[in-house]
């Protein structure tokens, strides 16, 4: 059942009743139609964050705080409870509970892209010369987007417009002050083989938290399927007995 909350801002799937226990938050490019099989039978609400599903985009390029403070004034009409997140509702998950640490109860993180543990491996050669002259007005800004496009990731070409700057803006994000600030119990719960958050980066993550937990689903991946689902349910009904002791 859709939802609205926060005079009808945000729009969320609702299972169950009241009080709310739950809160999901989405990934890139996904919805909170995600989390069905993990928040079934709880009393929960799944997010459609601004930009994604059927909730309008923002006005204009929101970073992971951003989303965060969004949803404040809806986390505080509910009263605190635990957030499970997903990739990039993960990044403002842990936004939320450094700032807000009133609002949450506990994190479910997976696969969220927290710390960058290499590099980031340069741009090609090709792409970094057309980008310089884009920069001094010798390349005309549809040949630069066509070779974005060309070198971008899959989520940035299938972005448009604010969503678009909005994923740029995230990726280039750091969590660490963040992660060292939350003091509620964290769960983290990552795939094998997640290559959009490698899970040696999950662990080193949880490294910072005061209360955390790391476990790893062998041959999963990034996306919530298969033996990921059963594993962060698993834990959000763990960590709800924990929190509510």
């Amino acid at each position: 059942m859709i939802t609205a909350l926060a005079d009808g801002r945000l729009l969320a799937e609702k299972t169950g009743g009241t009080p709310v226990q739950v809160v999901a938050l989405h990934g890139w490019g996904r919805t909170g139609a995600d989390f069905g099989a993990i928040v079934a039978g709880l009393n929960a609400l799944a997010i459609h964050l601004p930009g994604f599903g059927i909730t309008p985009e923002p006005s204009d390029a929101w970073g992971s705080e951003h989303y965060a403070d969004d949803l404040v004034e809806a986390l505080r009409e509910l009263g605190p409870t635990v957030i499970v997140a997903h990739s990039f509702g993960g990044r403002v998950a842990v936004r939320l509970a450094a700032k807000h640490p009133e609002l949450v109860k506990g994190l479910v993180l997976t696969g969220v892209p927290l710390l960058r543990l290499q590099a980031a491996p340069k741009a090609a050669l090709g792409y970094r010369i057309i980008r310089a002259l884009a920069k001094r007005g010798l390349v005309s800004q549809k040949t630069f987007e066509a070779q974005r496009r060309k070198h971008g990731s899959a989520d940035y070409r299938n972005a448009q417009g604010v969503m678009r700057d909005v994923m740029v803006r995230v990726v280039g994000e750091d969590y660490r002050d963040d992660l060292a600030r939350i003091t509620v119990p964290v769960r983290m719960v990552w795939g094998e083989n997640d290559t959009a958050a490698p899970a040696d980066a999950g662990r080193a993550a949880s490294e910072l938290l005061a209360d955390a937990r790391f476990r790893l689903v062998p041959g999963s991946g990034h996306l919530l399927e298969g033996g990921l689902v059963p594993a962060v349910r698993e834990e959000l009904m763990t960590l709800l007995e924990d929190v509510a002791q």
